[in-house]
């Protein structure tokens, strides 16, 4: 694996600053049998932050290099029969890439030779997948409840399956090495946190007044974020399970993703819903950026009226790569601010 870039943190005073002098990059989609680009519903980085891969729509997985802009410079990996629901590259190798699909499948990819180096066929519509921070297991979650881990540590083998009582949304696991906590979103707003590999129940969160739709573990291990249908995310310690604050604008729709910046100190969240307004929020013209100890707003993306229904940081920078729906048009396209050769390298 290629060394990570030297981390340097700023401020929380001179981040708007600093992050404001950053460009945007557009990545526009090649054309796809002559249609327009699709949904980009999902991003991410891989361990390094030399690669962004996107999952559509159109059933395709682009792999795109950040500091090359050209539509050359990406690659399509097909094999997907229906939209592509997540793609997550494995946290300890940078070239693994695995999807998930509403065909029923999760898909290992070489990213290198481009080739699907294991399918498995896990039943029911997977629309969620979820690293351990080691890399060693993947936890996989359909559309009728059921969670599937997933062993990764020689060839990919599905380890049980776990049917759930209750509606559930999005996982995450904890920082442990190796796996200990795994995190569960639901329908009826809770957030229950599960011992891994047994699944039993540690604690259970009343974290919303509506479904809790996305969910994040901070990378300094302090917070746990929590989104929801009602538009907000709340913040949990994760030393007493305390909500520490919650930010809201009235302008978020539900929010469907959520992204720790590398030091854990900055949060953003994404929202797919489209509207107009003043640039104030997430889904109606920027991307707002927080400060996780104050709740502070430190910077708003501006992107205009669209929705936006990804957002990933890099693993080591203060790069900010999103996915963008055109109100006017319908199109989606990959963005990304501070890459190299556009803003500043930090």
């Amino acid at each position: 694996m290629a060394p990570l870039v030297q981390r340097r943190q700023i401020s929380k005073d001179r981040f708007g600053i600093v992050f404001g002098s950053h460009k945007s990059q557009s990545y526009i989609d090649p054309l796809v049998r002559g249609a327009p680009s699709s949904l980009h519903r999902t991003i991410s980085w891989n361990a390094t932050g030399t690669l962004i891969a996107t999952g559509s729509t159109d059933r395709t997985i682009r792999v795109w290099n950040p500091e090359i802009a050209t539509s050359k410079s990406q690659i399509e990996l097909r094999g997907h029969t229906q939209a592509v629901e997540k793609v997550l590259f494995n946290p300890t190798r940078e070239f693994e890439l695995v999807s998930c699909a509403s065909d029923g499948t999760v898909r290992f990819w070489d990213t290198r030779s481009k080739v699907c180096t294991t399918k498995l066929d896990v039943g029911g519509e997977v629309f969620t997948l979820s690293w351990s921070v080691d890399g060693t297991v993947l936890v996989a979650g359909t559309k009728n409840d059921v969670l599937f881990p997933i062993s990764t540590t020689s060839t990919p083998a599905i380890l049980g399956r776990h049917p759930q009582t209750t509606q559930t949304n999005q996982t995450c696991f904890s920082n442990a090495y190796p796996p200990g906590d795994l995190l569960l979103t639901h329908s009826d707003g809770s957030v229950s946190i599960r011992s891994y590999p047994s699944f039993s129940t540690i604690h259970t969160l009343m974290a919303h007044t509506s479904s809790c739709t996305a969910i994040a573990y901070s990378p300094n291990g302090k917070y746990l974020a929590v989104g929801g249908s009602d538009a907000l995310i709340s913040l949990w310690d994760t030393t007493d399970w305390v909500c520490r604050r919650t930010l809201s604008n009235p302008t978020f729709g539900a929010v469907k993703g959520l992204s720790w910046s590398w030091d854990g100190r900055f949060i953003v969240g994404a929202s797919e819903d489209v509207s107009s307004g003043d640039g104030a929020g997430m889904g109606s013209g920027g991307l707002e950026i927080y400060h996780a100890e104050s709740g502070d707003v430190v910077y708003t993306v501006p992107t205009g009226t669209s929705g936006i229904p990804a957002v990933e940081w890099h693993p080591s920078r203060y790069w900010l790569a999103h996915s963008q729906i055109e109100a006017s048009t319908g199109k989606s396209m990959l963005k990304v601010v501070g890459a190299a050769g556009v803003g500043l390298s930090i």
